[in-house]
């Protein structure tokens, strides 16, 4: 089955899901595969794709760090970054940065505007400074 054309870009969703029935990948396209673009971005370490080493937002270097204004500024610096060098479909707006330090997430609101039908729009990345690891779900 052949992707649908659209002059926003069509992508794998991620994480990558695969469809047994269609024995093809689930994609997502538009302001969706956008989406999906700069989620993969801000999560992606800077290094870990071999074709592309500068690609990634490499968040995880301030993990230790204070959660002062310093920290956000040079997390909001390195986003604003990536964003500008790895997605061209998309004018920023702008990047805030809010902590909830008793839970240890950092809260990214990513605005910005899509430039080929000048939709304005924004997401909110959570990244989380304290690894999950004994999660029970009862």
């Amino acid at each position: 089955m052949k992707p649908p054309k659209t002059f926003l870009g069509v992508g794998w969703k991620f994480p990558p899901t695969f469809d047994k029935r269609m024995n093809s990948v689930e994609m997502v396209s538009d302001e969706a595969d956008i989406k999906e673009c700069l989620y993969i971005l801000l999560s992606t370490r800077r290094g870990e794709r071999v074709m592309l080493p500068d690609f990634g937002c490499d968040l995880r270097i301030l993990a230790f760090d204070n959660m002062d204004p310093n920290t956000l500024a040079q997390a909001q610096e390195m986003i604003e970054t990536a964003i500008l060098n790895y997605e061209p479909r998309i004018t920023l707006d702008g990047v805030e940065i809010s902590s909830d330090s008793l839970n240890g997430t950092i809260y990214i609101n990513v605005s910005y505007t899509i430039r080929k039908t000048n939709t304005r729009t924004n997401m909110v990345f959570p990244y989380y400074l304290i690894e999950g690891t004994e999660i029970n779900n009862d």
